[in-house]
């Protein structure tokens, strides 16, 4: 250890000149594969450069082995149609079937001197062995999808810089019966792995359980000494708001692993550089060795902090450790990058649940349940970006990343960080296959199920290491043992007592999604829920858990959503049949685990074929999910202390539970939630007739016109009422009763009653509009709508951003519920994907709204420029050139 009067060393900025040693990059190309039964020789000869690999495929890494049979279209899409029911399931075909050789050829010399190169695989499922030239790099077979394997190569590179890495993937072992369970016939958990691929109720069994190198495979150059694992905790004492104009000094505290593999002692220090102050340590590693180094605590004067979406701004800094050596060159360098902000959990006595503190201000959780990006697990940085964004434009701040699914990748925590997104991050365990309750498609009673997985010792490895890959990101907020159950208690407790106080101590960890820990279950039952489709009332009458990990509805997309995976055979709407208050529909439907919107559609009226129904079930989505966080919102502080909707994408294509389709075109859901979960919300209460507004900002407001009107079938409006308003930080008030009057006006077909907030300038602060049903809770009114001439004018504003102006004239009705869409007209399909600021909006008469696209221009210049297209309920498509 290094003596404390030695650490405390912060240094002006200075430069030290990099001699090129430290490099990265991914071997991410190029890649070949064969089955395990076409090879008859063994990785120390596969490994050989000289060995021939023409009669293999190319293999798609990072990638599973139905990946690579995907791309070179040995196997049909299995997000298509009945697809995935023609590609042979493990279980049926045996684990040799998916046991694949994976070979990179690559250039590297081999390194001189002190210098080292590494390889590192950040994620092989399930089971490895690895070779380079010739040499088996790991002594004993690698297991478990969660666990980094890092290996210092320098010694086995070739002298002329030809070199080949060769891996054997073994499958899970046992790889589960795809029963119809959840998570089939619940083996899949006795292997520390993901457990969906098993099959759920909102997925189709992936038939290789994934195995491949999943994730990222890189080389990195170094010299003697290796930086890893780099951790930075920030501690932000006190109460803090984002609009200070000077904020109070927050403390760095940095450490990291360093790596000596070499035969001598080396010196030097390990440093960092932060608003152009150096922090230093001086270091001496002895050969051979490996420990911890922690840097002096750095107090950073009025820090940018960072904050949840919708409570102020994101920032980031951006630095990297380095140490360099007495000689005064550079060995390593590590990326550091992280927010300052301080999250902590309260326990709320009124709620009796648990309570988000960021910075030492109370959060309301408003979140998403996540899966994951794909589930054949393509991921890229870009799709990340796209779907993290769409839970920003959902107004939501928390996204669970659920417990049958696996620790998500670093770069979906990067997207997260910029977006504002808090992580509940869930560890490797659900309830379904881990043994909470009976069930009779499970091969195993509930004890043996409840001891899974089968190594104790490989899950809190793993753990170890996912802790340390991600902990430096300021979204990740909470740690849970699993989804619905804890892990067995000799996981949980090392978990809880040893490996996060360690490798952490900066989040909680919950015992379980839906623990009392969390949230008092009062009501009995499961702890989390309801599902389906629901009245809209019971969202602000019926009182639920008060932090509720699971609370969802339904997600059907539009039409041209379900042309995309549908054949058209199957484009057939579904049936509901009123006298036994049931659904039928397609069986392809049912395949891709439709769940049914009951009669909730045909209060709209007779459903006429698909293209009507998915339309109508767009306002059922828009509505429920709405009405959902409004309902939460009325009741925060006093029934709730938070929501995680259930959920809110689709790895697959499936019908239910999704604000967008695995393809990122976006359904009506996601507006609702927009609507409902802005951060200053004006609402209406079904249940007590009541005008409310709820405030999830840290800020009073005040000197807010509060705008109550009622607009009729024909366009006609009504002024309720126009009253100046204010509300304080974290509140939310009701304001006035219109009942009485509302009765009255949608008694004969119903009424559209618009909310609005507005500032000085007469600016809208909150737009909220209804549709509410006639005295027979029938839509009445809107099945006789004239038609509405709305006119559009679309412009380029900047690369990839269009605003949109749409305009319904005076004496025309309102023109209702419209659909904006980016379009590309020579194929005619759409643009994806597409950010608006807003959408499925009404434009009522007299009055126009202008709408942002934001999306990625096609980098061929000869392309043609998308065209907008625009079509509601009573509003006929129209396309508008972009100016």
């Amino acid at each position: 250890m290094y003596r404390k009067h030695l650490a405390a060393i912060v240094l002006p900025l200075f430069f030290v000149f990099f001699a090129g040693a430290q490099e990265q990059y991914e071997l991410n190309s190029g890649w070949k594969c064969i089955n395990i039964g076409k090879v008859k020789v063994k990785g120390e000869k596969i490994s050989l450069p000289v060995y021939s690999t023409r009669e293999w495929m190319p293999a798609t890494v990072p990638g599973t082995v139905l990946t690579s049979l995907l791309d070179n279209k040995l196997v049909p899409d299995p997000f298509y149609g009945m697809n995935n029911e023609k590609i042979p399931d493990i279980y049926t075909t045996g684990r040799d079937y998916y046991t694949y050789w994976f070979v990179k050829d690559f250039k590297e010399a081999a390194p001189k001197d002190d210098q080292q190169v590494w390889l590192h695989l950040r994620g092989v499922n399930y089971s490895c062995d690895v070779y380079l030239n010739g040499h088996k790099l790991n002594e004993k077979t690698h297991y478990g999808m969660f666990l980094r394997q890092t290996y210092n190569i320098g010694a086995f590179l070739a002298k002329d810089g030809v070199n080949r890495l060769a891996v054997i993937v073994y499958p899970p072992d046992p790889v589960g019966n795809p029963n119809g369970g959840q998570g089939g016939d619940g083996e899949i958990a006795r292997s520390v792995s993901h457990q969906y691929v098993a099959g759920w109720d909102w997925i189709q069994p992936v038939r290789d359980r994934n195995t491949g190198i999943w994730d990222k495979v890189t080389i990195e150059k170094t010299g003697p000494v290796n930086i890893s694992n780099p951790h930075v905790i920030t501690d932000v004492p006190g109460i803090r708001t984002p609009d200070a104009r000077t904020q109070q000094p927050a403390i760095i505290r940095v450490s990291a692993e360093l790596e000596n593999p070499t035969s001598q002692i080396v010196s030097g220090n390990l440093r960092y550089e932060l608003e152009g102050q150096t922090v230093s340590v001086p270091v001496t590693l002895q050969p051979g060795s490996k420990r911890e180094v922690k840097l002096p605590d750095y107090k950073l004067d009025n820090p940018k902090l960072w904050w949840p979406n919708g409570y102020g701004p994101q920032s980031l800094y951006h630095t990297s450790l380095v140490f360099e050596s007495d000689a005064n060159a550079a060995s390593d360098k590590e990326s550091l990058d992280f927010g300052v902000r301080e999250i902590t959990t309260t326990w709320n006595l009124v709620t009796r649940s648990s309570q988000a503190m960021v910075n030492g201000q109370p959060i309301f959780i408003k979140g998403g349940n996540w899966i994951v990006s794909d589930e054949l697990l393509r991921f890229s940085p870009q799709r990340y970006d796209a779907e993290v964004r769409f839970h920003r434009d959902m107004n939501l701040n928390l996204i669970r990343v659920w417990g049958g699914a696996l620790t998500e990748r670093p770069e979906f925590y990067q997207a997260c960080d910029k977006y504002g997104i808090l992580v509940f991050q869930d560890f490797w365990n659900s309830g379904d296959c881990n043994g909470r309750w009976t069930d009779p498609q499970k091969k195993e009673d509930q004890w043996t199920r409840r001891q899974y997985p089968d190594d104790h010792g490989l899950f809190l490895a793993s753990v170890e290491d996912q802790v340390k890959m991600i902990r430096n990101h300021p979204s990740l907020a909470f740690w849970c043992g699993g989804n619905e159950i804890t892990p067995t208690d000799d996981i949980l407790l090392p978990m809880k007592d040893s490996i996060l106080p360690a490798l952490d101590g900066t989040r909680t960890l919950f015992d379980y999604s839906n623990s009392d820990s969390m949230s008092f279950n009062f009501l009995g039952g499961n702890g989390d829920g309801p599902y389906g489709v629901q009245p809209i009332g019971r969202f602000w009458s019926e009182r639920t858990f008060p932090f509720n990990s699971e609370v969802g509805s339904v997600g059907v997309g539009d039409y041209e959503s379900l042309e995309r995976f549908l054949p058209k055979e199957n484009l057939i709407a579904p049936e509901y049949h009123a006298q036994g208050r049931h659904q039928t529909e397609d069986s392809v439907w049912a395949y891709h685990k439709y769940i049914g919107y009951d009669s909730t559609v045909y209060v709209y009226g007779p459903v006429k074929d698909l293209k009507d129904f998915v339309m109508k079930a767009q306002l059922v989505n828009y509505d429920q999910y709405r009405a959902l966080m409004e309902g939460y919102s009325s009741h925060m502080w006093e029934w709730y202390t938070g929501s995680i909707i259930w959920k809110t994408q689709n790895p697959w294509t499936a019908l239910r539970g999704q604000m967008y389709d695995y393809y990122l075109d976006v359904n009506a859901c996601l507006y609702g939630l927009h609507s409902g979960s802005e951060p200053l919300h004006v609402m209406f209460d079904p249940v007590q007739q009541m005008v409310e507004i709820v405030n999830n900002t840290f800020s009073f407001h005040g000197n807010m016109m509060l705008e109550v009107s009622t607009y009729d079938m024909q366009g006609n409006k009504k002024l309720l009422t126009l009253v100046y308003e204010e509300i304080g930080p974290s509140a939310v008030r009701k304001y006035l009763s219109i009942g009485r009057e509302l009765e009255a006006l949608r008694k004969k077909e119903g009424v559209f009653l618009s909310l609005r907030l507005l500032d000085g300038d007469k600016q809208p602060i909150s737009d909220n509009f209804y549709w509410l049903p006639d005295e027979g809770n029938q839509y009445s009114g809107l099945q006789q709508m004239a038609k509405a001439d709305l006119t559009i004018v679309a412009k380029q504003v900047g690369k990839g951003k269009i605003a949109v102006t749409l305009g319904n004239a005076a004496g025309n009705p309102v023109a209702f519920f419209n659909r904006l869409a980016l379009i590309d007209p020579q194929t005619k399909k759409r643009i994806l994907p597409v950010f608006f600021s807003d959408n499925y909006i009404s434009i009522v008469p007299g009055s126009s709204k202008t709408i942002t696209l934001d999306y990625e221009p096609s980098a061929n210049a000869k392309d043609p420029a998308p065209v907008v297209s625009v079509k509601g309920w009573n509003v006929e498509e129209k396309v508008s050139q972009i100016k």
